[in-house]
């Protein structure tokens, strides 16, 4: 059997400490995609799009091993985020004005046909596998810290980051808030689930 790579120890983007907030660079990645809208505890969509998500995510790692001898870990789920008002993520925590896209990275060396043929191939194994998409997601320079606890405890963290942390680089918010679920929100308890939280920017 290959190796088993896992992208979450060899890719810089994925390195984040609880209580430090540190400005990278984070290189251009395909990934997996679904978009949808409302609050993620009670929206159908939200709980259809990960278990549309994976089938596919699935279905190319098994062809990465057997086509590529590339075996890998599946990458963790993450997830773009926005709202017309910033405060429904740091104060208000308005859910139901929350837009998101989950997506689940794809591996560098996998060329898109064999993510179009994984998506085919997963049609039939989620209510949504036929509206997922491979895209490209060019984000550039982030400010990212790893957040451990409830989601709902991060509205400090993403207020010190985008009030006190972004502008004292010289920079300002651009693009959309980005997680990376580094456990399975599924199956960790609140207090104990680790979340990396991004924000791209651009100079003032």
């Amino acid at each position: 059997m290959p190796d088993k790579t896992d992208l979450k120890k060899t890719l810089d983007a994925y390195r984040a400490r609880r209580d430090e907030i540190r400005v990278l660079d984070v290189p251009a990645q395909r990934y997996l995609m679904l978009d949808g809208h409302g609050d993620p505890n009670t929206s159908p969509a939200f709980s259809e799009a990960i278990r549309s998500l994976y089938p596919v995510a699935y279905r190319l790692k098994f062809a990465s091993r057997r086509d590529l001898g590339r075996d890998y870990v599946v990458p963790p789920l993450e997830g773009l985020w926005s709202a017309d008002d910033m405060a429904s993520f740091t104060t208000a925590r308005d859910k139901s004005r929350w837009s998101w896209t989950l997506m689940i990275l794809i591996p560098e060396w996998i060329d898109s046909a064999a993510v179009d043929a994984a998506i085919a191939g997963a049609a039939d194994t989620g209510p949504r596998a036929a509206e997922v998409r491979g895209e490209r997601l060019d984000e550039g320079r982030c400010a990212q810290t790893l957040h451990v606890g409830s989601f709902d405890d991060e509205g400090p963290v993403l207020a010190r980051m985008h009030d006190e942390v972004i502008p004292a680089h010289g920079m300002r918010m651009t693009g959309r808030h980005h997680e990376v679920y580094l456990s399975d929100f599924r199956r960790v308890p609140p207090e104990r689930r680790r979340t990396i939280l991004r924000q791209p920017v651009t100079p003032a």
